[in-house]
């Protein structure tokens, strides 16, 4: 991250646990979870909770991840906080996987890490794909979930392959497949690592 940046912060309640959205005056830079998934959905999505002190971009990406908890077929019609982590800063490969994924897979699709090479034009990248998937700073709005195997298994996540899981199965009621909330993964699918590990982060 840029040294110039004078990093704030929002906190949001969500199924998944805490999240914590990071970022500057200019853009989000993170959005990273900080705590377990709960163990059950009979509380209602909490508010952010936060420093008094944030910024229009952390208000914007806590209202678009609120709206995706709550019906995430609403979230296409909300605007995007705008980015300023390192990566959207200068062209490369990992930024133009990223912003071809948000653009042209949406809720409730998936693509595989093939079919996502080649639409960036790089049809025989697909391991350079799953590295971008690695750094995404931004998962959920840069949803890097929706990307699997091309034999269609649902591929690893940094987050853990239950959150991957919660989240297809939570977007699957757009297309009419579900009536409800998914059901939480099984404890042995939760995340094992320590939840504030500086070295942790929230990626496919």
């Amino acid at each position: 991250m840029g040294s110039a940046c004078r990093m704030k912060y929002k906190f949001l309640e969500s199924p998944l646990g805490r999240i914590e959205i990071s970022g500057c005056e200019a853009g989000v830079h993170r959005i990273k979870l900080l705590e377990k998934m709960r163990d059950s959905f009979s509380s209602p999505i909490c508010p952010s909770i936060g420093p008094e002190e944030t910024t229009a971009a952390l208000d914007e990406c806590a209202a678009w991840l609120a709206a995706y908890f709550h019906a995430p077929e609403t979230v296409e019609d909300l605007p995007l906080p705008a980015f300023h982590h390192p990566i959207f800063q200068q062209d490369s490969f990992r930024r133009q996987v990223l912003w071809k994924l948000m653009a042209a897979v949406k809720v409730g699709d998936t693509v595989s890490y093939q079919q996502l090479a080649a639409l960036v034009g790089k049809s025989g990248a697909a391991r350079a794909v799953g590295g971008a998937m690695r750094d995404n700073p931004i998962p959920i709005i840069i949803p890097c979930h929706r990307v699997i195997c091309s034999s269609g298994k649902i591929g690893n996540y940094t987050g853990g392959v239950g959150i991957k899981e919660w989240l297809l199965d939570h977007e699957k009621r757009v297309k009419g497949k579900w009536l409800s909330l998914p059901p939480l993964p099984s404890p042995s699918f939760r995340r094992k690592s320590p939840v504030n590990h500086p070295s942790h982060s929230w990626r496919c």
